[in-house]
């Protein structure tokens, strides 16, 4: 069987029908979640080590910068791999790829138990750097490995619907962790022992799910064998400027959400301490989750417009009962309105990947913007509601990325990932900000990379493609 959406190089095991991915995309699913859970612990480790350590706001952003500098660092060796050994993904198959994976995180967080017993921050930045290089290998296998599960017409649907379970992580990661880490400063203790116990309970989860993903029967897809010596992913220019998308898109979001608690600190704006601050920081991570299954719908194949609309509205419903049960009415009213305008704009862009990009990237600079110059709860709300516009982004700009690679599309998966980088410098350049003319101003810095967003949603992504030979 052959996968049109990625050429005839990735072939499926002849006894395996496409109608049984249901089972497969569940298991990967809870690796999505697992580790959108664990990325966003880091916003709460930098207010958390900013005052163990009396860091400033550049030194504390160091957490994002090793951690999301191993991204880069670890695909920037697998494609120099690729260039002299072949798709190492493609030769050993995306279910060993992942294996791999999960086994390196494993042992990052490991590390984890000595930089707590001893207090040191550079074991800490070394414990993430290696968690970081894990979660390389995750992505790099696991994002194609979903768009390839399926009919080519619904790889950013899954994409979305993956990543929604991914922000399903990040939405109750702030929660846990400010209660378990704050909760335990507030009664004095550093909190060593809690974060020595939640890092070696992920060690062991990710050693299970490794062994389960050994004996459980997933579809494998490989490659032709074939060695390309050749940088072939670089010739599409889709790729070429997807980079540079997901470099700005993953900058701005983190940028945001590093920052966000100490925003929401701040007396002009809401002068909250760390605890009730990092509880709001899930509503920030609560929308990218919303707004994913908004998208996995909304850019869903199966569903006739009418029933998708229906679907879109009732979940928006559900999502503010929901807000009103765990906040008040007052907090679910609020994000009410920024819900209406996510669906407004995801109708406007008729359910097109490029378009709703663009127009989301358009929304989330006049809310940054409003943020910056503005004070109280309007500048406060109007930061949170960046992560329900950030939703759909990185499925979108990733599938429109490796769209028509064919036998390079690991080789461009691995440059996509490469781009993570923006996740590491992006929030360091704001922190430096930050340090010279405050924290408010800072947010111009994330306002700069969802302008280059809108560019690639509206013409970036149409890029010259080259059909590579069959």
């Amino acid at each position: 069987m052959t996968n049109q959406f990625f050429a005839t190089t990735i072939a499926v095991e002849p006894q395996v029908k496409t109608k049984g991915y249901g089972f497969p995309f569940a298991v990967i699913t809870v690796l999505f979640f697992m580790w959108g859970f664990m990325t966003v612990l880091n916003d709460i480790l930098i207010p958390y080590l900013k005052h163990l350590f009396v860091l400033n706001y550049l030194e504390a952003t160091l957490v994002q910068f090793v951690f999301f500098g191993a991204y880069f660092i670890g695909s920037l060796v697998y494609f120099l791999a690729s260039l002299s050994v072949g798709d190492l993904i493609g030769r050993i198959g995306y279910k060993n790829g992942i294996m791999s994976g999960l086994l390196l995180s494993a042992f990052g967080c490991c590390l984890f138990f000595p930089a707590a017993a001893y207090q040191v921050y550079g074991l800490f930045l070394a414990a993430l750097f290696c968690l970081g290089l894990g979660f390389t290998m995750l992505q790099i296998a696991a994002n194609p490995y979903v768009a390839i599960l399926g009919r080519p017409e619904g790889a950013s649907s899954r994409l979305n619907l993956a990543q929604g379970f991914n922000s399903l992580g990040t939405t109750i990661a702030p929660i846990i962790g400010a209660q378990l880490i704050f909760g335990s400063v507030h009664t004095g203790q550093l909190g060593a022992n809690v974060l020595q116990t939640m890092y070696v309970s992920f060690a062991l989860i990710f050693v299970l799910m490794a062994v389960i993903i050994k004996l459980v029967r997933l579809p494998e897809f490989k490659g032709d064998n074939q060695i390309e010596r050749t940088a072939g992913a670089l010739r599409h220019s889709n790729l070429v400027m997807g980079v540079f998308a997901i470099f700005m898109y993953v900058g701005g979001e983190v940028s945001v959400g590093s920052l966000l608690v100490n925003f929401l600190k701040l007396p002009e704006i809401a002068g909250y301490d760390d605890r009730t601050a990092s509880h709001y920081l899930s509503f920030y991570w609560g929308g990218v989750m919303i707004g994913r299954f908004l998208g996995a719908i909304s850019l869903s194949e199966h569903i006739h417009s009418t029933k998708r609309l229906l679907l879109m509205v009732g979940l928006a419903v559900v999502s503010v009962l929901i807000i009103s049960q765990v906040a008040d009415w007052q907090t679910a009213g609020i994000y009410s309105v920024i819900l209406a305008v996510n669906l407004l704009v995801f109708y406007v862009a008729r359910s097109l990947p490029a378009r709703t990009l663009g127009l989301f990237a358009v929304i989330i600079c006049g809310l940054i913007l409003t943020a910056v110059f503005g004070k109280g709860l309007l500048a406060m709300w109007c930061l949170i509601g960046v992560g329900l516009f950030n939703s759909i982004m990185w499925s979108n700009i990733f599938t429109l990325a490796i769209r028509g690679l064919g036998r390079f599309t690991s080789q461009g998966s691995s440059l996509l990932i490469m781009a993570i980088l923006g996740a590491a410098t992006v929030p360091v350049l704001q922190g430096a900000m930050a340090d010279k003319v405050g924290l408010q101003l800072s947010f111009l810095i994330p306002f700069c990379c969802y302008l280059y967003l809108i560019y690639y949603g509206f013409a970036g992504y149409k890029g010259r493609t080259i059909v590579e030979p069959k």
